[in-house]
């Protein structure tokens, strides 16, 4: 039997409430496949199975929220007897004072209505019991109208006359909690995380500027032969030059835990993106140094799109072996980052813009960016900072090594 847990996905997440199951007890599941949503501060997250097998039971209802590292379902090995039912996570009963009293009654089957993340979210914000809609959308799923006719009939009751009551009215319950200030919450959590890591880890700070007319052209030349949809923006050759920097000094790219290195033998590069309504997640991009420009483009495209719809998956949380931040054509002109444990580096591009350079002796005008680096003093020196943010540089003044 393996336990399916909730998992830790990032520094700063200390729970998360099980949104959505994706599968049953009966069904077979692999290596990979998506079987749970979970809710974090910052996004709801696809959460795949480390294991293969026969899901045994559910342990978590939907809509509860768990502390990280507590079981949600337990998945047998095929062939595999069936066990017995988990019960679920609840708080320990207070001692009776009449001494030991009979054992409680198994729990009953979870019951998991049908409903998208964003009609639970909708539903929390009105008020709405969720699993007292009827569903119309496809398996009597609960959908984001049926959450809002829900609340539109409950306000129509409201507003009818009541009769007078015979007897008088019974004690007004307690008023329902403010909603929750999502935006607090995530910049509570990312705070908390910051906080930690710039306690922790002992930083080092390196920066250079760096030319990038050739890059600029380079990319002006491939751009000319592609249709707009497939056209490749500068910060694409930023990360693939980081991640081939990366590779060329190990050092930076990996994780300090337990006391120890370790160095990631894959380069994921997560890619720092601001959410709709504040915060920032960095889902990775798996195998970046790899990847071609057009696909690494697409790949960038399609993160940042399900990081600011909620529809990231675990794995692109938890697998990042070193980050990339760049505050875009508006922000600032350096950034020096703030590292996100376990990871040992984090990679800070600002702003491209036009500025006096000297170029063959002559004061010219041209497009520069200043490259960051905030490293983990455990896993490096400013010596090997250095060399990478030269690799770096390299890497970008010849574009068709990309």
């Amino acid at each position: 039997m393996a336990e399916f847990k909730m998992p830790s996905l990032g520094a700063d997440m200390e729970a998360g409430t099980l949104l959505e199951w994706k599968v049953a007890p009966g069904d077979i599941v692999k290596r990979g496949d998506i079987i749970a949503v979970v809710d974090t501060e910052k996004a709801a997250i696809e959460v795949e199975s480390f294991h293969a097998g026969v899901v045994d039971s559910l342990v978590v209802e939907q809509g509860t929220k768990v502390p990280v590292g507590t079981t949600l379902a337990v998945i047998r090995g095929e062939g595999e007897p069936a066990g017995a039912p988990a019960s679920p996570p609840q708080a320990a009963a207070p001692p009776s004072a009449n001494g030991p009293t009979s054992t409680p009654a198994p729990p009953a089957p979870l019951r998991r209505p049908r409903i998208s993340p964003a009609a639970r979210r909708r539903a929390r914000e009105l008020g709405v019991d969720a699993a007292q809609i009827t569903g119309s959308g496809e398996r009597n799923a609960v959908t984001l109208a049926d959450v809002e006719r829900a609340a539109s009939a409950r306000a129509a009751d409201a507003t009818k006359p009541s009769p007078a009551p015979e007897h008088p009215p019974p004690e007004a319950p307690p008023p329902e909690p403010p909603p929750v200030d999502r935006k607090a919450e995530v910049m509570r959590a990312m705070g908390a995380a910051m906080a930690k890591s710039k306690r922790e880890i002992p930083h080092y700070y390196l920066s250079n500027t760096i030319d990038l007319e050739p890059a600029i052209a380079f990319l002006a030349a491939e751009n000319a032969a592609r249709p707009i949809e497939r056209r490749i923006v500068p910060g694409v050759l930023l990360l693939k030059a980081t991640a081939l920097a990366l590779r060329a000094i190990p050092e930076l790219n990996g994780f300090f835990e337990g006391g120890t290195v370790r160095h990631a033998e894959a380069v994921h590069l997560g890619t720092a993106v601001s959410l709709r309504g504040g915060g920032i997640v960095a889902p990775a991009i798996h195998h970046a140094g790899e990847l071609p420009l057009e696909d690494l483009m697409w790949r960038l495209n399609d993160v940042v799109r399900r990081a600011r719809t909620r529809r990231l998956k675990s794995s692109e949380l938890s697998d990042s072996t070193a980050t990339v931040t760049s505050l875009g054509d508006r922000g600032s002109e350096a950034v020096y980052g703030v590292i996100y444990p376990p990871q040992v580096a984090l990679i800070g591009f600002g702003r491209i813009s036009e500025r006096p350079w000297v170029y063959a002796g002559q004061v010219v005008s041209r497009p520069l960016v200043v490259a960051s680096l905030s490293a983990d003093h455990r896993a490096s020196d400013g010596h090997r900072g250095a060399a990478f943010l030269r690799i770096l540089e390299d890497k970008l003044k010849e574009p068709e090594s990309l």
